[in-house]
């Protein structure tokens, strides 16, 4: 096949690694000096193209959809500013380890502090918050520069992909022509691929036709511990009296959740899952003590575990990080890239390994019963549900309703602020195939609409999003995303007029609170639901907003549930809520 241009071939090699690569799906902002990248990107058979007109509803949703998949997703801009609207979700992708391959088209070098239009200083842009940065080289019919650009390409997925995922980014200089128009000096003799002297049987150059696969592939050992060392972990845990498993929340269920079970069992350890962790919902909650309660009572608790180990990153339950630098003992923290996420700084050892490969190591090497603490806890959750189910503030109860009811398997994306809080105390674990995402890498609330939406055009699963209406309010660009991309989505908007959350802080108490912090904005959703043509209903009942779910999920197409509440009374009703189960916990019923 002969390219027209130089800048064609250059597009069409960097949309032949990236498909090489494992990468399936591209998300891609249009513009005019990212067009080479986009015309092959979106003409590769290989590759599904999304196009997304807002750059950083456009980051968020490769966001989502890596969240989702486990698979990077590329994402292609113009110059300019439109690499800076990527960096909110790029901050997010670098903390919550989520792997996405930029490909930021740039000017030509010579544009460079000169004021020519459109023209930034892309060098190294992203700083700390990437996991690799290259700047690629200037587009030339040579060789030894197209293996280069197979290069880069290929090891940018890997290293995306690798022990500790998330954002690459690539530079790309592009000079006009940008279009797949012929260039009037054409490429060189044998460069476009296929091209062998007549007479010849050489096969097409490497730097030209690519590999059979990625033109470098990256292979990985499995992180494990030596045998020495997973017998001292185990010892410790068989002469502790008392035991924790706690699982934070991460994209990727680790360990895997038979690995969890064997070592729940084993050990007799309870396990504690945010919901974000991927433990908290699932088959194995039939055979294994999962609790989900604890963001209710773990401030109540006096018993306390000698030993915990902990995978994922740090749970967003504050009174359990609490409960947890409070225990003393020996606390390990598995992280196979050897992060240290755990901000209280209370755990002291930090075990290097791939969680599932450990925590099925330490398996089969323990044998001992549950003690005492583990039936207390039992005990604990047992009443915390009894208690609470029914009573639930207004707010925390469209939590409940939405992963109770929730059909199985589906994917939840839950925002930021409250409502993930409010998942964390109020969602009863239950054996459906849940799949819950969040951004709770950098906990913003922009972009969560097209996080929700990329993860579902990640799934074939129903898709769930609740939101509250600031995070709406940020992100109502990223509803264009349910017709671009196919999307059927059920968007339950908690509506409290303003920051609800700061009714939590102590700033609550004074006059400048509500023009300053909670910040009442007055919107109707039912106008935005109206511009992007979706089915609207309004509630301020909770039966009600059980119908109206309940016939959304069965529903084709996409519907935005607005339950409207008030925070005032929604934090007063979880403050009492809150004594009350102290009580009852205190009070050993």
């Amino acid at each position: 096949m002969s390219e027209p241009n130089i800048n064609a071939l250059w597009g069409r090699t960097v949309a032949d690694e990236l498909a090489a690569a494992g990468v399936e799906t591209a998300v891609l902002a249009p513009g005019s000096r990212s067009t080479p990248l986009t015309v092959a990107v979106s003409e590769r058979p290989d590759i599904e193209a999304v196009s997304h007109l807002d750059e950083r509803s456009a980051a968020f949703f490769a966001l989502g959809y890596a969240k989702r998949t486990g698979r990077a997703a590329a994402l292609v801009c113009t110059s300019g500013t439109a690499l800076s609207n990527l960096h909110p979700a790029v901050v997010e992708a670098d903390a919550a380890r989520v792997p996405v391959v930029l490909l930021t088209a740039d000017r030509p070098p010579e544009l460079a502090d000169s004021g020519a239009n459109q023209t930034i200083d892309q060098e190294k842009f992203y700083g700390g918050f990437v996991r690799h940065y290259r700047k690629l080289p200037e587009p030339e019919a040579a060789d030894r520069k197209l293996r280069s650009l197979r290069t880069a390409v290929s090891r940018a997925v890997g290293t995306a992909t690798g022990s500790e995922p998330g954002p690459v980014h690539l530079d790309v200089p592009l000079r006009k022509p940008l279009e797949p128009t012929a260039d009037a000096g054409g490429l060189p003799p044998g460069v476009p691929e296929g091209a062998v002297p007549s007479g010849f049987e050489t096969p097409p150059r490497p730097a030209t036709a690519g590999r059979d696969g990625p033109f470098v592939s990256t292979t990985r050992g499995e992180s494990r511990l030596p045998e020495r060392e997973r017998r001292r972990i185990a010892e410790t845990l068989e002469d502790a009296d008392s035991g924790l498993i706690v699982c934070g929340p991460t994209d990727r269920p680790a360990p895997a959740a038979e690995a969890l079970a064997e070592l729940s069992r084993a050990s007799g350890f309870p396990v504690v899952a945010d919901p974000l962790s991927g433990h908290r919902f699932g088959p194995h909650v039939e055979s294994v003590a999962v609790c989900g309660g604890y963001d209710g009572y773990a401030a109540a608790l006096e018993a306390t575990p000698e030993t915990v180990v902990r995978f994922g990153a740090s749970p967003t339950s504050k009174p359990l990080r609490n409960y947890l630098r409070e225990a003393g003992g020996r606390q390990f923290l598995v992280d196979p890239a050897g992060g240290y996420r755990e901000a209280t700084f209370t755990a002291g050892d930090l075990v290097v390994a791939d969680e599932t490969r450990f925590a099925a190591d330490l398996a089969a090497e323990i044998d001992r019963r549950p003690g005492s603490y583990a039936d207390r806890l039992r005990a604990a959750e047992t009443a915390y549900w009894e208690f609470v189910e029914g009573s639930e503030p207004p707010e925390g109860a469209i939590l409940a309703d939405a992963a109770r009811l929730a059909p199985d398997p589906a994917t939840i994306f839950v925002s930021n602020s409250m409502p993930v809080r409010d998942l964390d105390r109020f969602g009863k674990p239950r054996t459906a195939a849940l799949t819950v995402l969040g951004n709770r890498g950098a906990s913003g609330i922009d972009g969560i609409v097209s996080s929700a939406l990329g993860a579902g055009y990640g799934t074939d699963d129903p898709l769930i999003l609740v939101l509250g209406d600031l995070a709406q309010y940020h992100d109502m660009n990223g509803l264009l995303a349910v017709e671009r991309a196919g999307v059927d989505a059920t968007i339950v908007c908690l509506n409290n007029d303003g920051g609800g959350i700061f009714h939590l802080l102590p700033i609550e108490d004074h006059e400048s609170f509500e023009s300053w912090f909670r910040t009442p904005h007055g919107l109707d959703f039912e106008h935005s639901a109206g511009l992007y043509d979706l089915r609207f209903a309004r509630t301020d009942d909770r039966d009600r907003f059980r119908e109206l779910y309940a016939d959304s999920l069965e529903s084709d197409g996409t519907q935005l549930i607005e339950v409207r509440t008030d925070s005032a009374s929604n934090h007063d009703e979880r403050r009492r809520l809150q004594e009350a189960v102290h009580d009852r916990i205190h009070d050993g019923g």
